[in-house]
């Protein structure tokens, strides 16, 4: 869908995962899509290069959110809601829809 403007899927995966829940952490990334670490770490790294995100060390692990100081961050997260909200149901739930909160306790899996 997006991955013409872009440059490929898993840049178009892991802007639409930021793009759901504000940051992230590669190998998180990567285990969601089953697509290599290495692959995604080089498209954090573009796309921090480019000034779209930013990181931090909390820990050992290098986490990415967007840049609040970049002016095209705003309209750029509007065209991923957009393409977020278009994708069908199913995929959806299934990549994009973390579990928040804990589960009950006694529930079944």
């Amino acid at each position: 869908m997006l991955e013409a403007i872009v440059g490929s899927v898993a840049a178009e995966k892991v802007l639409l995962y930021l793009q759901n829940c504000e940051q992230a952490y590669g190998r998180e990334i990567a285990a969601t899509f089953d697509i290599s670490n290495s692959q995604v770490q080089k498209q954090l790294l573009k796309l921090e290069s480019g000034g779209l995100l930013v990181s931090r060390l909390v820990g050992r692990t290098r986490l990415y959110q967007w840049n609040p100081r970049n002016a095209l961050v705003p309209p750029f997260r509007a065209l991923l809601k957009t393409a977020l909200d278009s994708l069908p149901a199913a995929e959806q739930q299934r990549f994009f829809r973390k579990r928040t909160r804990p589960r009950r306790s006694g529930k079944a899996l």
